[in-house]
């Protein structure tokens, strides 16, 4: 009996694990598909939620095959840094930081967004979004992570 309940936890794990690379995947492939095929501008906030998205796409795939829990503590790392980039730059472009502490260039500014949805959907929620996803599955495979 406990020998079913530690491998139907670690499944679970092993599909949160695999979520989590999913969403990089797709975050990593939508964020270059806007920046060089519809050729939208890229701040320096968007650069580092980059850094911090890009390198999951690769190193989560180790961990699948086979599978490692531990890998939620180096790719929490990389998500709570994009996760706190994405919550600097929604607070930009919300109007919550002052305009002296913005870091962006004059060309390309942190505080303007080029794509809406629903009118209150743009790209700065949208990764603030995803790492928050991405953080909560992490949590779970952690959780239970042996120590």
């Amino acid at each position: 009996m406990n020998q079913i309940s530690t491998s139907d936890t670690i499944q679970k794990e092993w599909l949160a694990l695999f979520l989590v690379w999913i969403l990089a995947t797709i975050s990593t492939i939508a964020s270059l598909f806007f920046s060089e095929i519809v050729k939208l501008p890229v701040c320096v906030l968007c650069w580092y939620q980059r850094i911090a998205m890009y390198p999951l796409v690769l190193i989560l795939p180790l961990a699948l095959f086979p599978f490692d829990a531990k890998i939620s503590r180096y790719a929490g790392v990389l998500v709570l840094s994009g996760w706190l980039t994405a919550l600097f730059h929604v607070l930009l472009v919300a109007g919550y930081i002052p305009k002296n502490a913005q870091p962006c260039v004059q060309n390309i500014p942190c505080s303007e967004t080029h794509l809406n949805v629903f009118g209150f959907l743009n790209m700065p929620m949208m990764s603030l979004l995803t790492f928050s996803i991405m953080g909560l599955l992490l949590l779970f495979v952690k959780k239970s992570e042996p120590s």
